[in-house]
């Protein structure tokens, strides 16, 4: 039997506003699949308070004890205590009880293949400060599930966009750059296509580094000497990837008719177009990770916590694609 478990991430965020929010709508008995939420009970019952929402909790030891979803109540397991349930404002103390749920999700749908996982945001600034080697949700989960690579996806009913680099500075994005992490990264993202997300033939369409795909060499030599070698490597394995296109001709209505999905180089190239045609609708899946995990696709929104506005668009289509995943 399919079933998700849900870590609401940084508790003084809108992470545990979202999940008891849906709760309370006709979206949890209709989505059709049991929802467990990992969390202390304590903070999501302070929060429904907050929201005006009157929840239910029911405490589970794990997902086999999982039942059909009840309106107004929410299946809770209890890793650890929040040290600070109050709202808006980041609480350092937080951060291991973030880490801890996260963990258990992932050791969870690790050890069952029926389990997906659905995260909500996370405060990266708040778990560096007891983990300096934080990098992210990915980066965490790929060492955590000892994958040998893993690819950041975004994807809505409009487009998907996959990132060779993700959450590193600018100007260290070209040094990232490498003929075998293209090759990678493609490899992964054809395999993911067939596999996940059950398209027969993809077709990816795989962006420059630098203006106009580098115009011949005239802005820059990478599409010549890592990117097309790249491309004619992955042609020979039968993957149907294109040259590289410039990012300001990429995104046109042909463009994406014809594309499964576009593989950028790094984040801001690719995210404000996902962000423009699909802002709080679109989910972050993580692909080659022998896990389902998606996510979220915006932050903690300290501003919005407690205030019973947030829009839960995008948990309901990172659920939506866990189940079509499992």
């Amino acid at each position: 039997m399919k079933k998700i478990i849900y870590s609401p991430g940084e508790p003084s965020g809108i992470g545990p506003d979202l999940i008891i929010q849906l709760s309370c709508s006709t979206f949890w008995n209709q989505i059709n699949i049991p929802i467990a939420c990992i969390a202390d009970p304590e903070l999501l019952i302070d929060r429904a308070n907050t929201l005006g929402k009157k929840i239910k909790i029911k405490e589970i030891s794990n997902p086999v004890e999982l039942k059909k979803n009840k309106r107004n109540e929410i299946q809770v397991i209890k890793i650890a205590k929040c040290p600070n349930t109050k709202y808006g404002k980041l609480h350092r103390s937080n951060a291991k009880y973030v880490l801890d749920n996260l963990n258990y999700g992932i050791d969870t749908a690790l050890t069952n293949k029926k389990v997906g996982l659905v995260t909500g945001p996370i405060s990266k600034e708040n778990i560096i400060s007891i983990d300096k080697k934080f990098s992210g949700h990915t980066e965490h989960i790929q060492k955590l599930t000892k994958s040998k690579d893993v690819l950041m996806l975004l994807e809505s009913e409009k487009l998907k966009v996959a990132l060779a680099t993700t959450h590193i500075p600018l100007k260290a994005v070209p040094k990232k750059i490498t003929k075998s992490l293209i090759i990678n990264k493609a490899i992964i993202l054809d395999d993911e296509l067939k596999n996940k997300f059950k398209i027969k033939n993809p077709q990816i369409t795989l962006l420059g580094l630098n203006p106009h795909a580098g115009e011949g060499g005239k802005i820059g030599s990478e599409e010549k000497e890592i990117l097309l070698p790249a491309v004619k490597e992955l042609r020979k394995k039968k993957i149907n990837i294109s040259y590289p296109k410039s990012a300001d001709t990429a995104f046109t209505k042909k463009g994406l008719k014809e594309t499964d999905a576009f593989l950028g180089m790094y984040h801001d190239q690719v995210l404000p177009v996902l962000k423009a045609l699909s802002f709080g609708s679109a989910v972050n899946v993580t692909l080659g990770i022998p896990i389902v995990r998606t996510s979220v696709d915006h932050g903690v929104a300290l501003d919005m916590a407690g205030s019973g506005k947030s829009d839960t668009a995008s948990l309901k289509e990172a659920i939506k694609i866990a189940k079509k995943i499992i």
